[in-house]
């Protein structure tokens, strides 16, 4: 497979081309692998400052329900395809529905495919261990939180990683371009904003309040949350299985980030497509993704094996703070 490497760059002009291809970084030696890029970065601290216009656009029921469902559908989109799929191939699906996927995801302002899994790999890999890109054990809450998506370091795709996704051109496209798609969803939800001002007035929302709240707020917390799961569930929570990390199964999170918070379970066995293991674990990915089993857009869903489920339990009873017992 051939692939087209972009020609290097340097000073900030390189800075600014990283904002629309994402593929043009290269190899820095020397850098402080947590030097943050602030100029590479700005797009990502101008959505978090863009919040604040809800102070000058005002709210509404309608604004406030695409916010919501906007979150709930990428938030789904990374769970069930960034994560479950292209990182851990936890069920199977068409080459169309992948694409789809894909597509999906990236409206998630979460970098590329191909990106995210490579990334997710690694994590797994050497997870809470020295060659682990974000540990609270080792490096702290912030910077496991955000802080190492914003370092000069880990923001090349880890293309070694992921050659199994490399063969797909419109993953590579999407992982490449990857600032295309929440750029185009801007005029689209100031034109739905737009429209609704006008055909319904009735709503009370605006061009400007639909962008700022279905966009920018809901972006905004689709990311906390996505990163709640590298920081807080690392050291919140129970631990059912004996794991080499930190890994711990929490509730709340499970909740908000649609089954991703049964983190102790998933770290104990990545495979499965389900990671709530028991009946009363919630587990809405996996629920929706036997929706689309039963419609044939998706099949194959990893089932979690009998013997996981008893293999390397926690024999003290749920442990609550951080390190391994």
């Amino acid at each position: 497979m051939s692939v087209v490497r972009p020609t290097p760059r340097s000073g900030r002009l390189s800075k600014l081309v990283l904002w629309f291809d994402s593929w043009a970084a290269v190899e820095e030696p020397g850098v402080d692998p947590r030097q943050i890029d602030w100029l590479r970065v700005v797009p990502f601290f101008v959505l978090h400052a863009a919040c604040l216009a809800v102070f000058v656009v005002g709210v509404s029921p309608v604004a406030l329900a695409v916010a919501l469902g906007f979150y709930l559908v990428r938030m789904f989109a990374i769970t069930a395809f960034y994560h479950r799929y292209f990182s851990h191939r936890a069920f199977r699906t068409s080459r169309f529905v992948q694409f789809l996927g894909a597509l999906l995801g990236a409206t998630a302002v979460q970098r590329g495919p191909l990106w995210w899994a490579a990334h997710h790999r690694a994590h797994h890999r050497y997870s809470d261990k020295p060659a682990d890109i974000h540990s609270p054990r080792l490096q702290g809450f912030w910077w496991s939180h955000m802080g190492w998506i914003l370092a000069r370091k880990n923001f090349a795709t880890r293309r070694e990683l992921v050659r199994d996704l490399m063969r797909f051109p419109e993953l590579r496209f999407l992982d490449r371009f990857d600032i295309l798609v929440p750029l185009l969803l801007i005029p689209a939800f100031f034109g739905l904003g737009w429209f609704l001002e006008r055909s319904a007035p009735q709503l009370g929302t605006s061009g400007a309040q639909m962008l700022i709240w279905g966009f920018a707020v809901s972006t905004v917390a689709l990311y906390h949350l996505t990163f709640t799961i590298n920081s807080l569930a690392h050291r919140f929570g129970s631990r059912r299985f004996e794991t080499q990390d930190d890994s711990r199964n929490n509730f709340a999170l499970a909740v908000v980030t649609l089954g991703e918070g049964w983190h102790n379970n998933h770290h104990h066995y990545q495979a499965s497509a389900r990671q709530g293991f028991r009946w009363w674990e919630l587990d809405l990915t996996y629920y929706a993704l036997c929706g689309l089993r039963s419609l044939g857009l998706v099949w194959d869903l990893k089932p979690v094996p009998k013997r996981a489920l008893t293999k390397n339990l926690v024999m003290n009873g749920p442990s609550t703070q951080g390190g391994t017992r």
